[in-house]
Parts: C-alpha cells; structure tokens; sequence
C-alpha cells in the first residue's frame, strides 16, 4: 500500500513513522508512506497556503488551489492509473472513524490523505477534490496531522505482511463488533501481592478459552 500525506508541516511525521511497526513495514515494502508540503504546491513568492474567509469570521482557511494542485500532481504519476486509490480530508464534520472505516481503507491501493490547519479548508475541498471526510473524534485538534498518523497506523497494520503475526489482527479490540480485547498477564505470577487469574494457570484451554469470551464482550 501506497499512502501520501498532504501538509504544512511534513517534519512532523519523521519521528512516528521512523519508529516500530511502521518503519519495519516501510523497510520490507510492504507500505509506502510519502509526505508532501502543501506549500510547494503555491505559485506565488511568500509560498501562501491560507486567506482570511469570505463573508469574515476569526482566523484563516486553506486555499482550494494548492490542495487541487497537490492532489492532481498525485493522481497524475505514471503508476496512478494502476492503482485503487481513495482521497481523504481530515474535517471535524467527517464521519466517525472506526475500525471498520480502516478495513475498507485497507483494501485500496493507495491512500490521499489531507491534512487541514487553521478554521477550515475551503469547501470545494471537500466538494471537488476529496472522496470523503473523516473525522477521528469529537474534539479539537490543531491540524489533521494526528488524525492522519492514526489513519496511516490503524489501516497499515491491517495490509498483509505488516504484522510478524498475522493472528494477531484476529482477537484485537474492536476486530469483532462488541468485543474488545482480552486482559493479558504475564510474568511474575505473583507481583506485589497482585496475582494473575487461577484460570489462566490451569491449563484447561477450553475454560481459558471462555474466559477470554467473556472478558471480551464490551460492556459499555
């Protein structure tokens, strides 16, 4: 999988995705991640991103040019016709992300994600130029750049090959409508007084098995 990243601050993202699962997985080839800065994308001298907002109001908004630059200069690489891709703007009237946003996500080729800044980005944005809006919760961040590492980690770890164990996928939170993870122990048995359920020591793997199903259900 393919995933580009559209921003004003690319050096944000060097450190997380240089790290872990992610930078194992870039290693191997098995993802591509590629960060863009928005502003080589502008076509005047002070490199400008934003303006004030038509019809007045507090702050900036991004402008639909650079953006629509960005995006098409992507889509317009040799291998693009190639591949199954999906592009996506952070906005805080997107829809909900969820687990099962990022297993529909994982089955494109390639990811466009754009990150927004300020109070907004111009609407035709969201109208012209992306395929949907996504939104990681309901609070306020400062730019789209978290909810795009998020996307990025949430959807590569679900691509063949990413993970050293692919069971793993299987008894993840929230892999199974209802479910989250089971409590994990490990050793020592006994730390501090705190012991490790009399269950997980038996040895009966069909009990052990129950009483992780159960531990599972989420009740909230």
């Amino acid at each position: 999988m393919k995933i580009d990243i559209i921003t004003i601050f690319p050096q944000i993202f060097d450190s997380y995705f240089n790290e872990s699962i992610i930078s194992r997985a870039k290693k191997k080839g098995t993802i591509s991640i590629a960060v863009h800065d928005l502003r080589d994308f502008t076509s005047d001298k002070h490199r400008k991103v934003d303006d004030t907002p038509y019809g007045g109001g507090a702050g900036m908004v991004l402008k639909v040019e650079p953006i629509f630059k960005a995006v098409g200069s992507l889509k317009g690489e040799a291998s693009e016709g190639k591949m199954k891709t999906r592009t996506i703007l952070f906005s805080a009237k997107g829809k909900r992300y969820t687990q099962a946003v990022a297993r529909r996500l994982s089955e494109y080729d390639r990811l466009i994600m754009i990150c927004g800044r300020y109070e907004g980005v111009d609407e035709r944005v969201a109208e012209h130029v992306a395929d949907e809006e996504i939104s990681i919760g309901d609070f306020v961040l400062t730019g789209g750049e978290l909810s795009a590492m998020v996307v990025a980690d949430s959807v590569s770890r679900l691509v063949p090959g990413v993970l050293g164990n692919e069971d793993s996928l299987k008894f993840e939170s929230h892999s199974v409508e209802g479910y989250l993870e089971y409590p994990q122990y490990t050793k020592p048995e006994v730390f501090d007084g705190l012991k490790v359920p009399e269950i997980l020591l038996s040895g009966h793997h069909g009990e052990i098995e129950k009483w992780r199903e159960e531990k599972s259900k989420n009740k909230n």
